[in-house]
């Protein structure tokens, strides 16, 4: 089974930056497509960025094109995701996943594996 643990949340002023990590255990992600989902409080969960398992294929929600910068580290068995210019309405509860299939990047229900996420809370 795999595991994901994310850290790196906290609070930022808008404009700061903040680096998300996701450190999988119990299994290599070096052939899972990797993605991060924030869910705001009362919202659905939205999907930010993913990444294909050989890191050479990224999407982005248009939201966050030129900010944010998903990559990842299968030595390590990591994935991170680096926030710049940060706005209010990043505030967030971001989670990492892993699916296997490919496709439908932006889909939450197409992903197997997701940790319990970390806050990112930016303040105006």
């Amino acid at each position: 089974q795999l595991q994901l643990v994310e850290s790196g949340g906290g609070l930022a002023q808008a404009g700061a930056s903040l680096r998300l990590s996701c450190a999988a255990s119990g299994r290599t992600i070096s052939t899972y497509n990797m993605g991060w989902f924030p869910q705001a409080p009362g919202k659905e969960r939205e999907f930010v960025a993913a990444i294909r398992w050989i890191g050479d294929t990224i999407y982005y929600a248009d939201s966050v094109k030129g900010r944010f910068t998903i990559s990842r580290d299968n030595a390590k068995n990591t994935v991170s995701l680096q926030m710049n210019s940060l706005k209010p309405e990043d505030t967030a509860v971001y989670s990492c996943a892993a699916k296997l299939g490919t496709g439908d990047w932006n889909l939450d229900v197409t992903y197997d594996f997701w940790g319990q996420g970390t806050q990112v809370t930016v303040s105006s």
